[in-house]
């Protein structure tokens, strides 16, 4: 090979590196006006209201199967209601205050009947679908001691709970 043939080669590879440069320098002004831009802009969302869900207990045709007697247990049926436009889960049952006896039975003073609450997360999960209400069955939850009063025999027990439920 000739001098002036070795030159003409490596004219041509000196073209094609310039090339090669322009193009990786247009390609990285591409690249930095890309993630150089910039915008800018407002959002906005506004958070909804939770309805409360009510807790009803004996409600015609709701009530337990066991009857409570002193020294044993016996299960709360509780109906809830959701007011609102998407399901809820109930989370947990809680005591929100003493057990009273109906008024049938004023003799009844001391009742000795608790509420046990449950567990969080309640399992299994329950939930209670948009605009209707469901029966929650809550086994062995009631409790009569020893101490209840003999006036208390045949008394239906208003006990005050609390259902936390979560969206």
């Amino acid at each position: 090979m000739t001098a002036s043939t070795r030159t003409a080669k490596a004219g041509k590879g000196l073209k094609a590196a310039a090339l090669a440069g322009i193009l990786i320098a247009a390609g990285g002004g591409t690249a930095y006006a890309y993630w150089a831009a910039a915008g800018t802009g407002a959002g906005s969302a506004a958070a909804g209201t939770m309805q409360a869900v009510t807790v009803d207990a004996l409600v015609a045709g709701d009530g337990p199967t066991a009857a409570l007697v002193p020294g044993g247990t016996a299960d709360v049926v509780l109906r809830l209601t959701n007011p609102n436009s998407y399901s809820v889960q109930v989370y947990r049952v809680t005591a929100n205050g003493p057990a009273t006896a109906d008024t049938a039975h004023s003799g009844c003073t001391t009742t000795g009947v608790s509420f046990t609450g449950t567990t969080a997360p309640l399992s299994p999960a329950t939930f209670i679908p948009a605009n209707s209400s469901t029966l929650l069955t809550l086994p062995g939850t009631a409790a009569m001691d020893t101490t209840s009063l003999a006036a208390c025999q045949g008394a239906t027990f208003r006990l005050p709970v609390t259902a936390e439920v979560r969206k």
